[in-house]
């Protein structure tokens, strides 16, 4: 038997020390992504294909809540699903949009270093740090037609919550609001990674403002634009806590989303309706997954 040299066995027990370290650093969220994310994921999965009170043991009907809920047009869980899923969608495309924008265009205008640019990106990050119901509380005050200032000081005596198009415009309004600061703190950050010689560059061939912005600052920071894009197209497609303590879904369930129909099913019926819940969920989901990857395919890197 041949022994190994001393600084041979001494490497070795370093390279393994070594390899100890990224366990230590991923272990403990690789431990909360199996128990507060993979397992109820797979279990609710499972749940979607069975009847179930939440107090019993669930009973396996297979795809029967699917097909229940996507082609039973005399089922109540086809009407809410698809007028769910629909006012989901209709939220996801007018709130988006307004979503990038309005930072970009405000992390712009403070990347130019103003006055008291430091005040304004607190002011503006400010209503992020808020809890949804104290946020609700703000606007259900703001928006009041008996108490607010909208007749009071402007005269504006429309109820904005409980008609439309007013009832999406308000809850659109306060969504960018509240949302506002995460993706403008991204953007701020992008903005000062452009390189400032193409800037000069662009300057000394008499390029314009829209010219700079949209030929050197945009594609500069495409990447940023494409994770928030994704991350709130994501954020939107659950919204909740907004029509819910808004608008309460109305008028005539114009702003009841998909999630406020899941919670209703699953946790205010009494009945054995969880696994029509969960149902609705994975078909949420599955919509989340595909509007992303078409996201992700459309504003992938050409080059």
């Amino acid at each position: 038997m041949v022994d190994k040299p001393l600084s041979e066995n001494n490497t070795g027990k370093k390279r393994n020390i070594l390899n100890f370290w990224p366990l230590l650093f991923v272990g403990p969220h690789l431990l909360l992504f199996i128990l507060f994310f993979l397992i109820p994921s797979v279990f609710g999965i499972y749940i979607s294909f069975t009847k179930w009170d939440l107090f019993t043991s669930p009973e396996f009907v297979g795809l029967e809540n699917y097909q229940t809920m996507l082609f039973n047009q005399d089922s109540s869980f086809y009407t809410q699903f698809y007028n769910g899923l629909g006012n989901t969608f209709i939220f996801v495309l007018i709130s988006v949009p307004f979503c990038i924008i309005v930072p970009l265009l405000i992390s712009t205008a403070l990347a130019a270093k103003p006055r008291m640019n430091r005040l304004f990106q607190s002011l503006f990050y400010l209503p992020s740090l808020f809890a949804i119901s104290a946020v609700m509380i703000i606007w259900q005050f703001l928006l009041s037609v008996s108490y607010g200032p909208l007749e009071n000081y402007l005269g504006i005596s429309t109820n904005m919550l409980d008609n439309q198009p007013h009832a999406w415009i308000s809850l659109v309004i306060v969504t960018v609001w509240w949302t506002i600061g995460g993706n403008m703190v991204i953007y701020l950050a992008a903005l000062n990674g452009v390189p400032k010689d193409l800037i000069e560059a662009a300057e000394l061939d008499g390029a314009g403002v829209f010219s700079k912005f949209f030929r050197i600052t945009l594609p500069s920071i495409k990447y940023q634009i494409l994770f928030t894009t994704v991350m709130t197209t994501i954020a939107q497609f659950n919204v909740y806590g907004q029509p819910l303590m808004l608008t309460g879904g109305g008028p005539s369930d114009s702003t009841r989303v998909l999630l406020m129909y899941i919670q209703q099913n699953a946790f205010s019926s009494g009945l054995s309706i969880a696994g029509m819940s969960s149902a609705m969920a994975v078909m949420l989901g599955v919509c989340i997954m595909i509007v992303s990857a078409i996201q992700f395919y459309l504003l992938r890197d050409k080059d």
